[in-house]
This record gives structure tokens, C-alpha cells and sequence, in this order.
């Protein structure tokens, strides 16, 4: 598959060579790592995810910067930028921290420029983000963490159902009768699951129902951000296909003409922002240096 590629602007000039920059995003599951080549256009050029399970964030951070330097033959002193977003702090030798919002923001005009909303499905939450043309955010929105519109209500619900959060939005895609859950915040919903097993409702349709509760709440985060058209999924559930299919459902019946996108690097959003970011940031300082001298 070719390597995503965006042409991008500099603080001054473009640079005569590319440079390699790193973006780190430390979810509360997952973490997502990117290198790139930045120069007079952006370029992908590896990736890499873990799942953090009960290990120190930290050393897997570690390990995985380690590991991409390692495949590509590099030192750590070859990288002119280590960025990293989310839980920044638990990143050691990085050069800078950018905020989720702004690395999300500019990750999906990378994959996707004709962007112009992002909603981030992340573990804990989703957010939505308007865009500027030139990826800078304008307003935001976002739901509280206890609300089961999350990744993690969705990763505990299919465990709990027997299924791993990869088979969930095949299954989804197979629901007949989706039964959707009342409950607001997680616990009340996880109790409402519970009540529909013991009912005899098939997992496909309770899984469906959950889907279409969650994409219910972004409607209502899009209403309220007055987002703009394309939006973009980016986080850990905008791959699944059931979630997907329940938004598109629920955007049809709601009236809003709203086109919906993604990428399959959408979970990296994220990081290619920070690798983004990290680059320009870069630059930045190498323009100042050189004007104070």
C-alpha cells in the first residue's frame, strides 16, 4: 500500500533535506508510535502499536521506540524530534508534549485534508473536534468519562459476552433486532446488558443496540459542536465496522447530511499529529537559532 504523504509548510523555508521525527501517543489500553520523514512533504514511513495489558506504560514506550530504531538502523540521536501526546508524561526523552485535541486534529487532516470534524473514539471518552482548513482545532466537545460511549464500555461488554473487541463490529453487522441499552452512564448499561442476556436477546442485537447508543451520543456532540462536514473517525473504534454502520444509520435518521470518514491508520491519528507537530516545531526552533545568531 503507498506510504501516506502530505505536502506541507514550513516556518521559513523548506528544508533542503528531510528530517525523522517521532509521535507517541500513550492511550489508557493502547499505545500508538509513528515515524516520519519531514521535509518539503510529510511521509509515513513505519508504525507500531501495543496494547499496555498490565505493564509499566513506560518501559513499553521505551521498548517501542527502541524497536523502531533498532528496525531502521537508527540511533536515538538520529530522531530530530520526539513527540508525544496523551499521557505525555510517561514518556522519557521526548522533546515535546502536544495536546491530544491538536495531534488528532492535524493527524486527521494528514490521512484525510478535506476533514473538517474529528470524532476521537477513544477508551475513556469521545470528543468531537471542528477543524480549520488548515487543521488548527476550533471548538471541541466531549462526553464525561462515565458515559458508556467509550471504547473500554465496549472492549468490557464483549468480554463479557464472550467476544474479543475484534469480532465485535463483524458481529454487529449481523444483528436483526437491536435492543438499545437506556442506561446513561456505564454501570447502569453494563446492567441493562445483563437483564437482555437473561432475556434470551441475541448478542448480535445487543451489540448493535450498543452501537447505536454510542453513535445517539456523538449525534448529540455533533449538534452541539455544529460540526461541519466531512467528519473523520480517528481512536480505536473507528475501524469497527458495526460502529461505523450504526453512526451512518443514525446520522441518516436524524436528517444530518453529514459524510463520514476514516482511514485504516485512523487509530494513529494521534501520533502522526505529534510526528507532525514535532516536525514543525522543530523547524521553528532551527529558524529562531539561526536568526539570533
Amino acid at each position: 500500500m503507498e506510504l501516506p504523504t502530505k505536502k506541507i509548510s514550513h516556518p521559513a523555508h523548506a528544508p533542503a533535506e528531510p528530517v525523522k521525527t517521532m509521535g507517541i501517543d500513550v492511550g489508557s489500553n493502547f499505545i500508538k508510535l509513528i515515524l516520519m520523514d519531514y521535509g518539503t512533504e510529510a511521509v509515513l514511513r513505519d508504525k507500531h502499536t501495543e496494547k499496555i495489558r498490565k505493564r509499566n506504560p513506560t518501559q513499553v514506550a521505551d521498548e517501542m521506540i527502541q524497536t523502531m530504531l533498532k528496525k531502521h538502523g537508527m540511533a536515538f540521536e538520529d530522531v530530530a524530534y520526539l513527540a508525544s501526546t496523551g499521557e505525555g508524561d510517561l514518556v522519557r526523552r521526548k522533546r515535546g508534549h502536544f495536546y491530544g485535541m491538536t495531534t488528532h486534529a492535524r493527524g486527521a487532516n494528514f490521512f484525510a485534508p478535506e476533514s473538517r470534524t474529528v470524532v476521537d473514539m477513544g477508551a475513556l471518552y469521545v470528543r468531537a473536534i471542528r477543524i480549520s482548513e488548515d487543521a488548527r482545532v476550533v471548538d471541541y466537545k466531549m462526553t464525561g468519562q462515565c458515559a458508556s460511549g467509550s471504547g473500554q464500555f465496549v472492549e468490557n461488554i464483549s468480554r463479557y459476552l464472550g467476544l474479543s473487541i475484534e469480532e465485535v463490529g463483524d458481529v454487529s453487522l449481523m444483528a436483526t433486532q437491536p435492543e438499545v441499552s437506556s442506561g446513561i452512564c456505564a454501570v447502569l448499561a453494563e446492567t441493562d446488558v445483563i437483564n437482555m442476556v437473561s432475556r434470551g436477546i441475541q448478542t448480535p442485537d445487543i451489540i448493535k443496540g450498543i452501537h447505536l447508543s454510542i453513535a445517539n451520543r456523538i449525534i448529540k456532540l455533533l449538534s452541539s459542536l455544529k460540526a461541519e462536514s466531512p467528519i473523520f473517525l480517528s481512536g480505536g473504534m473507528a475501524l469497527n465496522k458495526g460502529m461505523y454502520q450504526a453512526l451512518g444509520e443514525q446520522l441518516a435518521e436524524s436528517g444530518k447530511a453529514f459524510k463520514v470518514i476514516t482511514h485504516p491508520d485512523a487509530i494513529y491519528a494521534g501520533a502522526a499529529g505529534a510526528a507532525l507537530w514535532g516536525g514543525y516545531r522543530h523547524f521553528k526552533l532551527l529558524e529562531k537559532s539561526t536568526v539570533s545568531v
